[in-house]
């Protein structure tokens, strides 16, 4: 029997291992010619991914035992800068929700603010940003002003249209089982509009991201876009390279962790199994 369980376990990190290969693949192939390309022809503007991860290396891993061998450019930088993107998405997702409930749920009101939000969505955010700096001043307020306003639309839009399909089997089965008005939202409408709520949030972090990254480059005296902008300007380019790096991370490790959140949160859904 032991064996029997050693070999199932040695078969599914074996097929664990091919996927993350297949995978990956491509971009380390991808990797690989950039070195290859770049020792051959150096570029001040490309520089190899090995000096890359050895300047990445430094500036983040080589702080005190105190700071858990992180310096004081992950503190002063990319933690202000996190809590900033996910502070902004949490607030736009919160906000979001409650308005495209409130307006799928009315039969007027999409007649009225319909056309408000069409005009909104469709001016760029970063076109704003010097009208969050008249109203909030260079500093935090302006930079959270600006991702909420941006990273609020694909939820509000989701949810409103999540609510609205709202199956009618569904609905029907909570009115004969005569549901309280006031578990209505929680128990039936929140439930069946969740898959298109949580694509919105996806894209809304995402949005957050790169928000964060546009508002520090014009409001901020640190944190990650700033940081980026100041290597540019002193034509740092394999510290350039470290931060465009580790937006890339953050966003593949956001993405990664919230569809893990989904997956756990719409297992009941029969797609999902």
């Amino acid at each position: 029997m032991s064996l029997t369980f050693s070999g199932r376990v040695g078969t599914r990190v074996g097929r664990g291992v091919s996927a993350l290969l297949r995978n990956w693949l491509v971009f380390i192939a991808l990797v690989v010619l950039w070195e290859l390309v770049t020792r051959l022809l150096p570029n001040p503007f490309f520089p190899p991914p090995t000096q890359i991860v050895t300047t990445a290396a430094h500036l983040w891993f080589t702080g005190p035992a105190s700071q858990v061998f992180l310096t004081d450019a992950v503190y002063d930088n990319v933690f202000p800068s996190l809590g900033r993107t996910l502070g902004g998405w949490a607030a736009a997702g919160v906000l979001g929700v409650a308005l495209g409930t409130a307006i799928g749920r009315s039969r007027t009101a999409t007649d009225y603010v319909g056309p408000l939000f069409a005009f909104f969505r469709s001016v760029p955010p970063p076109a704003l940003i010097p009208v969050f700096v008249i109203l909030f001043g260079l500093g935090p307020g302006m930079q959270t002003g600006s991702i909420v306003f941006g990273a609020i639309w694909p939820v509000l839009l989701n949810t409103v249209d999540g609510v609205r399909s709202v199956d009618k089997v569904k609905v029907d089965t909570a009115r004969s089982m005569r549901t309280p008005r006031r578990y209505w939202i929680a128990s039936v409408v929140l439930p069946a509009a969740a898959p298109k709520i949580f694509a919105g949030l996806r894209l809304s972090l995402s949005i957050s991201l790169l928000l964060m990254v546009v508002s520090e480059l014009v409001g901020s005296s640190f944190g990650i876009g700033r940081s980026l902008l100041t290597a540019q300007q002193q034509f740092d380019f394999p510290l350039m390279w470290s931060w465009l790096v580790l937006l890339g991370l953050l966003g593949y490790g956001l993405n990664a962790a919230f569809l893990a959140v989904e997956r756990r949160v719409l297992a009941w859904q029969p797609t999902r199994t």
